[in-house]
């Protein structure tokens, strides 16, 4: 599920930020933009977010606006700015050109500016940023909850759809099970004649074969299985993966219900209920 949060503070006169969005994605996917100082945090910052958040792509930007008295320095990479420059000279020569690096451009190759710091408080800053993290983490969810509540009313009326099929096709077993037998009962007179095979005989090949065709246990698992779904749907725990797994055995049962079956009607109430299941699908993989 999508999502925003973000939370600041004072951190001894440095303005500290921290901003959290988040996109459907099936697993836990964290992504960091932190301070070069403060890289030694993002163990402890993404551990932070597994520990509340347990699916989605989640973008981490921890953002820091230090006052104007600082003792950090901007240094100048001599070496490596002559070696771009020679490397551009090289490559001008060989395509026949005159351009080489400008200034503006060389400023931003990587390294040839770069700023020192005295080296951070790790133990006094990981608590802070945690603390913050932690608001934004709240605010995140927030919005997350909401879009959830949305999301688990609309599969509510797709399962209602799919029931309303499943009891369509219900309500036929007893005219389909009783035409199947009907046939089959035809069929084994017309061999009766060229085979020694007793009344008695006939009706229990005849009783074997139709359990065969009898859907009456798949409906029952089916329905079992949308109860349960309902179920997960209203657990406070995360259960998107869960309902990945149910969504399979959903799908089981519908495509035997539809090979058994045979049937125009049923056919028709089986396709209706695929439509509607490939939507639920769908939406699942926003579930945390």
């Amino acid at each position: 599920m999508t999502g925003f949060g973000k939370a600041s503070c004072d951190l001894n006169g440095t303005a500290l930020s921290v901003e959290l969005c988040a996109v459907n994605h099936r697993y836990l996917d964290c992504y960091c933009r932190i301070p070069t100082a403060w890289m030694g945090l993002e163990p402890v910052i993404k551990q932070t977010i597994r520990e509340r958040i347990s699916r989605g792509k989640i973008s981490v930007s921890i953002n820091r606006r230090r006052p104007q008295t600082t003792d950090e320095v901007v240094h100048f990479d001599r070496t490596l700015a002559q070696q771009y420059i020679e490397a551009s000279r090289e490559l001008a020569q060989m395509l026949g050109t005159y351009e080489t690096l400008s200034l503006n451009i060389l400023a931003q190759m990587e390294g040839v500016l770069y700023q020192e710091e005295p080296e951070a408080d790790l133990d006094g800053v990981s608590s802070v940023v945690v603390k913050v993290l932690g608001e934004a983490i709240t605010q995140l969810n927030t919005m997350r909850v909401s879009e959830g509540s949305a999301l688990c009313e609309d599969l509510r009326q797709r399962v209602a759809v799919v029931r309303e099929a499943l009891a369509t096709v219900e309500e036929r077993l007893p005219l389909l099970n009783q035409a199947y037998e009907e046939r089959l009962r035809s069929r084994i007179n017309e061999l009766k004649s060229e085979l020694t095979m007793s009344e008695d005989r006939v009706a229990i090949e005849v009783a074997l074969l139709a359990d065969k065709g009898d859907v009456t246990e798949e409906v029952v698992r089916l329905k079992t299985h949308l109860d349960h779904m309902l179920e997960l749907l209203e657990s406070e725990e995360p259960v998107g993966r869960r309902l990945d797994f149910l969504i399979q055995e959903v799908q089981r049962e519908i495509n035997t219900l539809g090979v058994k079956t045979r049937d125009g009607d049923v056919t028709k109430e089986v396709l209706r209920m695929k439509s509607e299941l490939e939507k639920i699908r769908e939406q699942i993989q926003n579930i945390e």
